[in-house]
């Protein structure tokens, strides 16, 4: 399985990727996006993939 991890100091805030998460898994706090529920992410890659600054990758956990 894995988890979405956001470089925060790289995002814009555009919610793109909270949109496109099928779990609510992301919310936006303040100006930049936060992982909120990351027991219900599914590692679909969603968020990963409609990133448009490509901020969000997915960490392998055992």
């Amino acid at each position: 399985m894995s988890r979405p991890v956001i470089e925060p100091e790289e995002c814009i805030g555009c919610g793109i990727c909270v949109d496109a998460c099928p779990q609510g898994v992301l919310e936006i706090v303040g100006s930049v996006v936060e992982v909120a529920n990351e027991d219900a992410c599914i590692a679909c890659g969603d968020c990963v993939e409609e990133c448009p600054m490509g901020v969000i990758v997915e960490i392998a956990e055992d």
